[in-house]
């Protein structure tokens, strides 16, 4: 006995094989592009260390580069790459400046106990 309750959504698909190849190829490209940041960021990770001099470079392409990937993220998954300039920068503006918001508060704090543990060392 079939069930009439149940419906069957890949029944409506009608896309042709060239619409499926843009797609295919739409995912490989994201694929490829955030698996190439993520070698970088590891080989950068593993490769250079902590002490040199280049760290603080490092760490800031780091940043810089997570920033890129959730960007790309949300532009491709979540499809905001699809709408207009003007609301992807809506959407996108206040997390950006809630970003460096950020950074700013944790460089300040962190300059700010430096130089209280320096007073403190110093007594």
């Amino acid at each position: 006995m079939e069930r009439d309750d149940i419906y069957e959504y890949s029944l409506d698909t009608h896309h042709s094989e060239e619409e499926g190849k843009k797609v295919r190829s739409k995912i490989l490209k994201v694929t490829v592009i955030l698996t190439l940041i993520t070698i970088v960021e590891v080989a950068m990770g593993a490769f250079i260390k902590q002490g040199t001099g280049i760290w603080p470079i490092v760490k800031w392409s780091f940043i810089v580069m997570t920033l890129v990937k959730a960007a790309y993220i949300v532009l491709v998954f979540m499809h905001l790459g699809d709408e207009k300039k003007s609301l992807r920068y809506i959407i996108l503006l206040p997390y950006l400046v809630f970003i460096i918001y950020i950074i700013f508060i944790l460089l300040y704090e962190a300059v700010e106990l430096d130089a209280l543990l320096k007073l403190y060392m110093g007594l």
